[in-house]
């Protein structure tokens, strides 16, 4: 993911279930890059941090109103 790259809940939800949790690893293991970094004190870009936490969320938010629509149409 480019750090320019916007990620809306309408990329998100355009994305296939497999893309979209390939996408959250990849964020989480951003957060913990860039929460080292951080600890160190030498980020390079410090609001990429809150960003990229709620691009988690989103995905999250997501996942859980497509687990919930699953659940209330069986």
């Amino acid at each position: 993911m480019s750090s320019k790259q916007r990620l809306n809940s309408k990329y998100i939800r355009s994305l296939s279930k497999e893309d979209r949790e390939r996408l959250l690893g990849d964020l989480l293991t951003e957060v913990r890059k860039l929460r080292a970094q951080a600890g160190k004190g030498v980020v390079e870009n410090p609001g990429r941090l809150r960003t990229v936490r709620k691009a988690i969320a989103r995905i999250l938010t997501i996942k859980r109103e497509e687990e919930l629509k699953t659940s209330r149409s069986a």
